[in-house]
């Protein structure tokens, strides 16, 4: 069963098309105070066509076709603002440097970027939750920990999804014969259409009786965690026990998939890190200025099979560390004034693109660990080191969605939720999945947010 609505994403595209097309029809309105006649219309379709594509590119880089969780919904309007000034940038671009549609629509696309802002943000607010509205099918949650307080809190409070969950029930609470009787009475009793349970927890087994008999009363039963994982894209940590890396992880070769992601790391890395020697000059010039201090630094990261690697950087710090943390090492190792601007723009990192063309690394792939920091948190993580099983990378599935990612210390709590979504990548790599990545990736080089 799919709670999340599959479809959204195309519905999302098509109404922004007809958005973008009725903000032209009505700029033009606008300007000249009368309806448009049809070749005048489309004297402005055809440039604006092609902004529009540019522009759907970036709405998508921008998230605005993910899954709208919680998190995302409350951040819609200041999404959609930045994604629109963005897209003003690029249409002023074009219409001054592509001078041979013949336009040079100042007052018109001043107009037209005020109207369409309003539009889309009208749309995706209000426009949206009409189109999407339907009837919530009761369900009922079976389950403990803070995954499934997570999951009742986003389903609940999100009326994009299917289902409501008019009650939960801790697992660790079905012990006797009458409770699990009242259970069933209760979902018969209030039309519950859906139980979502963790099948795996050994408190709900004996349950499982009473819901058997459920099946002839036309109720559905559900994995939480498929709810969970559909909703997060992230493998809730609860779940991965031994089984769990057996039905889901599989290091047998994938032919096809590994070498046209080789291919996509040599080409991108190769004609990316030429492209990086125009920066080269400018950052030798400016460390030396600073520090006279070496220009690269080489570190040790864990890559694939556990082997080590060794990555080169632009020098950021006033010393190498070595990938080495603590409190006397922090207090002494300062990052540089050079080095702050080399990591706001990620400049710091272009250097890597040469590991990604020895094969050490890939562009997309998890993040490599510092050996010291690996083997601590192998001891207190179960399962960590599945990690390695694959080519690390310059970004990754976690690196997009986690919002505050462990930077060189040792952080527990964070690192639990990266490996989350290194599971799921992990469980769902593909050809697809890495372009996304890769899309996306460009959000968060161009934005004030780490990789």
């Amino acid at each position: 069963m799919a709670v999340t609505n599959k479809n959204e994403a195309l519905l999302l595209f098509f109404g922004d098309v007809l958005v973008f097309f009725l903000s032209l029809w009505l700029m033009i309105f606008v300007r000249f105070r009368e309806a448009p006649d049809v070749s005048i219309f489309l004297d402005h379709v055809a440039p604006f066509s092609i902004i529009f594509v540019l522009w759907f590119a970036v709405f998508f880089i921008a998230g605005l076709y993910e899954k709208h969780t919680l998190i995302l919904k409350n951040r819609i309007p200041a999404i959609i603002l930045n994604a629109q000034l963005v897209n003003s940038g690029l249409a002023v671009v074009f219409f001054y440097l592509v001078p041979y549609f013949g336009i040079t629509p100042k007052t018109n696309l001043f107009i037209y970027i005020v109207i369409s802002f309003g539009l889309i943000l009208f749309w995706r607010i209000r426009g949206v939750s009409i189109l999407s509205a339907h009837a919530r099918e009761k369900a009922v949650l079976i389950g403990s920990g803070e995954e499934a307080k997570e999951l009742k809190n986003e389903v609940n409070n999100n009326p994009r999804y299917g289902l409501y969950f008019v009650s939960s029930i801790n697992s660790g609470d079905i012990k006797n014969a009458d409770f699990r009787e009242e259970i069933s009475r209760r979902i018969l009793e209030e039309n519950v259409h859906i139980v979502a349970a963790d099948f795996k927890d050994n408190k709900v087994e004996p349950i499982l009786p009473n819901f058997y008999n459920l099946i002839f009363s036309k109720v559905r039963f559900v994995d939480m965690y498929r709810i969970y994982e559909d909703i997060f894209d992230r493998v809730p940590m609860s779940l991965v026990k031994y089984n769990w890396f057996l039905e889901n992880i599989s290091v047998s070769t994938k032919k096809t998939y590994d070498f046209l992601k080789r291919l996509m790391d040599i080409s991108v890395s190769f004609v990316a890190g030429l492209v990086s020697l125009v920066f080269y000059p400018f950052v030798f010039t400016a460390i030396k200025l600073e520090d006279r201090g070496p220009i690269f630094i080489t570190q040790e990261r864990i890559g694939k099979n556990n082997k080590i690697i060794k990555v080169v950087k632009f020098r950021s710090m006033t010393t190498n560390d070595q990938g080495e943390y603590s409190q006397d090492i922090a207090k002494n190792n300062k990052i540089t004034r050079v080095g702050n601007y080399l990591r706001k723009f990620r400049i710091d990192e272009l250097p890597q693109l040469w590991n990604v063309l020895k094969g050490d690394l890939s562009l997309i792939g998890p993040r490599p660990e510092l050996p010291v920091l690996a083997s601590h948190y192998e001891r207190e993580i179960p399962y960590y080191n599945i990690r390695h099983l694959i080519k690390p990378g310059l970004s990754g599935w976690a690196q997009l969605y986690q919002r505050k990612p462990p930077k060189g210390m040792v952080d527990l709590d964070e690192t639990r939720l990266k490996l989350s979504y290194d599971l799921y990548y992990l469980k769902n790599c593909s050809l697809m999945l890495d372009l996304k990545i890769a899309l996306k990736t460009i959000k968060t080089l161009l934005s004030s947010n780490g990789i």
